[in-house]
């Protein structure tokens, strides 16, 4: 074996993982400011494991691919628990997170398809999915933070709207790029 798969930084990674189902039964329950403090040690966990990993030499094939899918799996269970959740003052719009669940279903989708299709491929995120999922990960600590201090806030409306745009640009750009192929210059 030549690079160790557990390392301190693909461990901060999976328990991030763990931290989800955490984070949707404290909003469940209510517990809107623990719910809150469990996001913000998601995302120093997030940072962490991506300095070391970085700085220790800790960079493996395994953490590359976890990392994502441990954000995809926090801002999921996230996304849906503050939409659906009953009572909460400040929610997720329900168009939100089905554009958000949409455009990471089709991703997934795509990216087995022309796996299986056309042999092993890299897709690399794009500045604008960067953008996507930041915009989403904000939306969705503001809308912990609102309802952990009990206040609403008319503004976060215009970060949703802000949100489902960036998002659906990300989108059509990942779908752009799928359609392009390498070494080709696409039609004016």
């Amino acid at each position: 074996m030549s690079t160790p798969v557990l390392t301190v930084a693909n461990l901060l990674t999976m328990s991030r993982m763990g931290l989800a189902p955490l984070l949707v039964m404290l909003i469940l329950q209510g517990e809107m400011r623990w719910a809150f403090a469990v996001f913000v040690i998601a995302g120093f966990t997030d940072l962490l494991d991506g300095l070391i990993a970085r700085w220790g030499q800790q960079q493996t094939t395994l953490g590359a691919m976890l990392d994502p899918v441990a954000d995809k799996i926090l801002l999921t269970a996230s996304c849906v628990a503050l939409t659906w959740t009953s009572g909460l003052r400040t929610s997720l719009p329900a168009w939100l997170t089905v554009v958000t669940l949409s455009r990471d279903a089709i991703i997934i989708v795509a990216v087995v398809v022309v796996n299986l299709t056309l042999g092993r491929r890299v897709f690399y995120p794009s500045i604008l999915g960067k953008l996507a999922t930041l915009s989403q990960l904000v939306s969705v600590g503001l809308v912990l933070l609102l309802n952990a201090l009990d206040v609403s806030w008319r503004p976060a409306m215009l970060l949703f709207q802000f949100t489902v745009a960036i998002t659906i640009a990300s989108a059509l750009h990942y779908a752009y790029l799928g359609t392009v192929k390498r070494g080709e210059v696409p039609p004016a």
